[in-house]
């Protein structure tokens, strides 16, 4: 039989047994600010990757029992946009004036994946962040009566509340109280489960997004920021005060693990654990870092991806197929028996799931298309966007920036403006909003920007901070880092013109507003017409 007629034949077998088995439940650890940060992916990415210097054994194990996805990412970098795909299963300019962060506005009309499975007889609820800004009347998955968070929201401040704690417990067991609110929020959770109803959780943690608490990574987890030497990307400076940074978003990143573990730990105990699909990522690279949040670098838009299924996904496979996370809403639907709505552009994974090999299952899963267009508001005179398309596959990284004038990070302000003041060093970072606000504050924008006329630096600098031409190519095959920009290079023009063309064709085929129209809706304030 050939692999073809095998996977149909699978996939019949699993949707029928969907449908007569029990349902499954859903568990969705979706952590604020998670780039692709887990020891999983060490043995893949070899022994000079940041993942080798730590230890997520409760996402590893998730990993080692379903499948780790390789190729994930985000449809767009920053938090909203990236939610409101993820949630309507569709492209984040098909969601109205959820495209955007600050300034956002839910429609309503739009059906989303957790009231879909609510309608169909799941209990659903969530703890911490979902889908915001936005008061909770307004949020896509419901309102208060869905969210559970009785035992507090501490740990979504882990550093700050641990070493604050720790003062007067110790660290072990200052942590160990922000554990046991991860546990008690779920607890709530389940005690208000109807019987026997299947259950939808989404276990949203924001630790991972600023700030936190300097030198955390290794006061709290020992992870010593000096191992990090000669493993971090090469735009940024590999100096004390960038690895000691790095080392304490690690921190948090083990944090988000270890609450997985609790939440894991509580599925087993209860007797469900088998009975869950287990996802687990995050909604966007790293923040307060240069071409990471924000980006449509890899930096930026590579999140960790594994999916746990007992019933259906065969353990410790590893898989190359492209993902883009708003395939999560089709998905979720499927695996639950429930009709995907129509409006949901995304393609469920479900057909991957029970074929068991690893590499490229899905032979047209071979690229995602991300983009942005604005995130916090003013980042420029006129409260103008950023608008960016990009294409990656397996080899190549194709950027299209439609207005390069434009400053990628925001208006560097005092910086190079007379009207207003040069930010201070506290100010860069602390205060996001006095220079380039598209770059959250932190200790290495803060170094970066004063550090800017050495020479060792400039580069990285104005690879970070700059202005970008109107494309960009990158060769991944030697270029891991997306630094070498061989747009203009003629021995890439067949593969610049191909990749152009099909980004375009894909813009034009969903009804991308800033291909489609003109003018393009996002260069009002925030923009000037919700729905087309």
């Amino acid at each position: 039989m050939s692999r073809v007629l095998a996977s149909v034949f699978t996939l019949l077998f699993c949707v029928s047994g969907i449908a007569e088995e029990k349902r499954p439940n859903i568990l969705f650890a979706f952590a604020d600010d998670w780039g692709r940060y887990a020891s999983a992916y060490a043995k893949h990415e070899g022994p000079n990757s940041i993942n080798a210097v730590i230890h997520t054994p409760h996402f590893d194990s998730v990993a080692r029992d379903g499948m780790l996805f390789k190729n994930a990412f985000v449809p767009a970098p920053s938090c909203t946009p990236c939610r409101s795909s993820v949630l309507s299963g569709s492209y984040f300019w098909q969601t109205g004036r959820a495209a955007i962060l600050q300034g956002a506005v839910w429609d309503e009309n739009i059906p989303t994946f957790p009231l879909e499975l609510e309608k169909a007889g799941y209990h659903i609820g969530y703890t911490n962040k979902v889908w915001s800004p936005g008061s909770p009347t307004n949020a896509p998955i419901g309102a208060n009566r869905t969210r559970y968070m009785k035992a507090g929201g501490k740990f979504n401040r882990f550093s700050q509340a641990a070493t604050e704690m720790a003062k007067d417990i110790g660290n072990d067991a200052a942590m160990m109280k922000l554990f046991e609110e991860v546990r008690d929020n779920f607890r709530d959770f389940i005690t208000a489960r109807p019987d026997d109803a299947p259950f939808f959780y989404w276990w949203g943690p924001t630790n991972t997004h600023r700030k936190w608490t300097k030198g955390s990574g290794q006061d709290l987890w020992g992870l010593n920021p000096d191992k990090l030497k000669g493993k971090l990307p090469s735009f940024l400076p590999d100096v004390p005060e960038v690895r000691e940074d790095v080392n304490d978003y690690l921190g948090e990143v083990l944090a988000v693990d270890f609450g997985l573990g609790m939440l894991l730990e509580e599925l087993e105990e209860l007797g469900e654990l088998n009975n869950t699909i287990v996802v687990v990522s995050g909604d966007h690279g790293i923040p307060g870092m240069p071409r990471g949040k924000c980006n449509l670098y890899d930096y930026g838009t590579a999140v960790p991806l594994a999916i746990k299924w007992p019933s259906r996904i065969m353990s410790g496979r590893v898989v190359d197929d492209f993902v883009n996370l708003m395939d999560l809403a089709p998905t979720f639907l499927e695996a639950a028996g429930v009709d995907i709505p129509e409006t949901m552009t995304a393609k469920s994974l479900v057909p991957i799931f029970s074929i068991d090999e690893d590499g490229l299952i899905d032979r047209e899963r071979t690229h995602v298309v991300t983009g942005r267009e604005r995130h916090v508001a003013k980042a420029r005179e006129g409260n103008l966007p950023y608008p960016q398309r990009a294409l990656r596959n397996r080899n190549f990284l194709y950027v299209r920036n439609y207005e390069p004038d434009r400053w990628p990070m925001g208006d560097p302000k005092g910086l190079n403006d007379a009207e207003y003041p040069e930010p201070t060093y506290e100010a860069l970072r602390e205060n996001t909003f006095v220079a380039y606000p598209d770059l959250d504050a932190s200790p290495t924008k803060a170094w970066m920007v004063y550090h800017r006329g050495n020479e060792s630096v400039r580069e990285a600098y104005a690879l970070g901070f700059g202005k970008f031409p109107a494309e960009e190519l990158y060769d991944l095959r030697d270029d891991v880092d997306q630094v070498n920009n061989v747009i203009d290079d003629e021995r890439y023009a067949e593969v610049r013109a191909r990749m152009a063309a099909e980004l375009e064709r894909i813009l034009r085929e969903q009804k991308d507003p800033r291909v489609v129209e003109s003018p393009v809706r996002y260069e009002g304030a925030p923009f000037t017409d919700v729905k087309k």
